[in-house]
């Protein structure tokens, strides 16, 4: 289950079908949400009385997933400083240790092809991924394979493999459910396999406030926690509409708010990991503003209509069409700009080298510009790229690691590069983690941390990565301290050693 914060909110981590390549002869087995098998469960004029055998019906394709994790500590209390040499290990040999997770996912194919959550396998920081369990609702387990993962869009897919033919379900078409709609989620909250909660669909394209391409959502009052994240969200005709991931809460737990990724956006790029192609999206090189009432104001235009231009990234694709700052992009390739269908959203979905018009209006006039849409950077070096010392927290891409150092420390950082070195005005070779974002209410704020600043060791061990960091929150958790020392320092201030609280674990 993933969470986000934006409202100190808890973030989980007869429709067409997918088309898989299987060892199973045509008519081998035939999917839990058939439509012959589904019409004999639910009534066409929408819910059951009961969704005991609907639940009965799909419930078989559904499986709980469990990943062991290796993580390798350090205990040597001189790693890293000039001490290391002098003592040697300093009597701490490096140790591992085994983490867990939880999460839920569902069977596409007779021949054990399974959807998920990337989160669910994807360890955080210095982990290492060691096995993923599949189980059925049978208590049957399989050791799985990862066949392919995408974590923009938080999918991932696992193969497992038996001699009989397995029970899965078809994707559905998402574009077709309404607000008001009956929906169940079955999944495993809290490790309670098998577990079903019915609702309706409460928004369509539902932004999270989290930004990005893929930041549309199908929302659901259906109660969902941890370990539902990967797991089915089924229509009445027993279709995966969507595929459960976050939640937004103000306690972590479920409060009737659920997100699930729609189906229409999940399908193509299952079929892409399936089939092992990579999956590239397009890209502009622009940052960009929604088109609030004070902008919409000030340029005469109809609000919640376009997004404005606010920077162009030199050598990136809008540079060399032309695109200026102050743009209001209308449309992209005859699509409207909406915020349901926002120009992230539109441009990812175009295939990198297309040419494709944009219909923009600049300084009042309305005109169109070809542009060739360019690839997609790593969510790594978008944060790199538009890392603004000086922006306030949110308005910069949030880094992908950092869990622990979050959770521990209420921070999150990315690792200096050549190119955040000269942002911030550092000489070339300059190492350690820079802050991207900082808890208000941790003690990190209140010992004067901000975003900007640069952290660069931990308990005397140089910083180079997030792994690192969390490597000495680990060492120190393990040693029984409720604190940890980080050398500190503003881009162009004197370097410090601060005493940061651990925060407590529940």
């Amino acid at each position: 289950m993933r969470y986000s914060y934006g409202i100190t909110a808890a973030l989980l981590a007869g429709g067409a079908t997918i088309s898989l390549i299987t060892g199973y002869p045509a008519g081998a087995q035939v999917a839990q949400n058939d439509a012959a098998q589904i019409e004999r469960v639910v009534p066409r004029a929408g819910a059951p009385a009961s969704f005991a055998d609907l639940t009965a019906q799909l419930q078989p394709a559904v499986v709980n997933i469990s990943t062991k994790q290796r993580v390798t500590v350090n205990n040597n209390p001189f790693a890293g400083s000039p001490l290391a040499e002098l003592f040697g290990n300093g009597g701490g040999q490096p140790t591992t240790r085994q983490a867990t997770s939880l999460g839920s996912g569902f069977l596409i194919s007779a021949d054990g092809y399974i959807v998920t959550n990337n989160h669910v396998i994807q360890p955080d920081g210095r982990a290492q991924l060691e096995s993923v369990t599949v189980k059925l609702v049978d208590g049957t387990e399989f050791p799985a394979e990862v066949v392919g993962r995408d974590p923009q869009s938080d999918l991932a897919v696992l193969k497992i493999k038996r001699d009989q033919p397995f029970p899965f379900v078809h994707f559905g078409d998402s574009s077709t459910a309404r607000v008001g709609d009956w929906v169940i989620a079955i999944g495993n909250p809290f490790g309670l396999q098998g577990t079903v909660t019915s609702g309706i669909v409460s928004a369509v394209q539902r932004h999270s406030g989290m930004g990005g391409a893929y930041d549309r959502y199908i929302q659901t009052d259906a109660s969902i926690n941890q370990g539902n994240s990967g797991g089915p969200l089924f229509d009445m005709a027993g279709n995966v509409i969507g595929i459960n991931n976050a939640i937004l809460s103000p306690s972590g737990g479920s409060v009737g708010i659920g997100l699930a990724i729609p189906a229409e956006t999940a399908k193509p790029i299952v079929e892409k990991l399936v089939a092992g192609e990579e999956i590239l999206r397009g890209y502009l090189g622009v940052r960009i503003q929604p088109l609030n009432e004070d902008f919409a104001a000030a340029l005469g235009v109809p609000v919640n209509r376009g997004e404005l231009i606010q920077s162009v990234q030199p050598g990136e694709a809008g540079e060399k069409a032309g695109l200026q700052a102050n743009d209001l992009v209308l449309k992209v390739d005859g699509k409207e700009v909406t915020p349901e269908q926002n120009l992230s959203f539109l441009v990812a979905n175009v295939a990198p080298g297309t040419r494709i018009p944009l219909e923009i209006i600049r300084d009042g006039r309305r005109q169109t510009i070809q542009v060739v849409v360019g690839r997609r950077p790593s969510d790594e070096e978008l944060a790199a790229q538009n890392f603004d010392p000086n922006a306030e927290e949110g308005s910069s891409p949030a880094p992908t690691q950092g869990g622990q150092m979050a959770q521990d420390l209420g921070l999150q950082a990315i690792p200096i590069n050549a190119q955040i070195a000269r942002q911030l005005g550092l000489t070339d070779g300059t190492t350690g983690l820079v802050v991207t974002a900082v808890d208000p209410n941790g003690d990190a704020a209140t010992k004067g941390i901000q975003r900007g600043t640069i952290i660069t060791s931990a308990n005397g061990k140089s910083l180079r990565t997030v792994a690192d960091l969390e490597a000495a929150i680990s060492a120190a958790r393990g040693e029984g301290r409720e604190a940890i020392l980080l050398r500190v320092r503003a881009a162009r201030g004197p370097e410090v050693t601060i005493a940061v609280r651990l925060s407590a674990r529940k």
